[in-house]
């Protein structure tokens, strides 16, 4: 079952036959889920009312796994895109590089630097969660996941994905370009 509180799961879970000290937590979760579903649409309205519109939310709206609550935080940490040069200059802002320590000739990578907003990493990491059962980005996911195992291969892929994710992104706000699955729209001469 994909969705577990969509009309399917919601099917599933009422035909099981569950001992009562979970049968009550089983049944009051879908109402939590719908409140909290709810609680969203009104937060995402009050957005719009208020005029948070920004030229980029459109844009990032159309990339696997961004709704409107997350485009308006991604587009709000990191506000003109042309002060980035490159796509890993974007990637290494929202601090989800890792360290990297060198000299001479040794060369080891640590923990995530976490140098950067707060807030567009948690965005771009809730991002990839969700860009993660695209059909452009699940094999790699899952491959990754695979090769790394189960103890840091999910987190370590979504990792990943969100770095992607940030070089989409900026692509598509250096170009005014909404997201295509495709790839990119020129193709590179040999």
């Amino acid at each position: 079952m994909s969705d577990l509180f969509g009309t399917g799961g919601r099917g599933l879970l009422a035909s099981l036959d569950i001992p009562e000290p979970w049968a009550t937590t089983l049944g009051r979760s879908p109402e939590l889920v719908d409140d909290l579903d709810r609680r969203i649409r009104e937060c995402e309205a009050e957005l719009r009312a208020l005029g948070a519109d920004h030229p980029y939310v459109p844009l990032l709206v159309t990339v696997p796994g961004i709704g409107a609550t997350l485009g308006y935080t991604i587009a709000c940490e990191i506000g003109d895109i042309g002060r980035f040069p490159s796509p890993k200059h974007l990637a290494g802002y929202t601090g989800l590089c890792p360290r990297v320590y060198q000299s001479g000739e040794t060369d080891r990578r640590g923990s995530l630097t976490k140098a950067g907003p707060k807030y567009l990493r948690w965005a771009l990491i809730e991002a990839a969660m969700h860009a993660s059962n695209h059909e452009r980005y699940a094999a790699r996911y899952q491959r990754t996941k695979r090769r790394l195992g189960k103890q840091r291969g999910g987190r370590i892929a979504r990792v990943e994905l969100a770095r992607e994710l940030a070089s989409v992104i900026w692509h598509m706000l250096t170009r005014q370009e909404p997201f295509r699955a495709a790839g990119p729209s020129i193709g590179l001469v040999a």
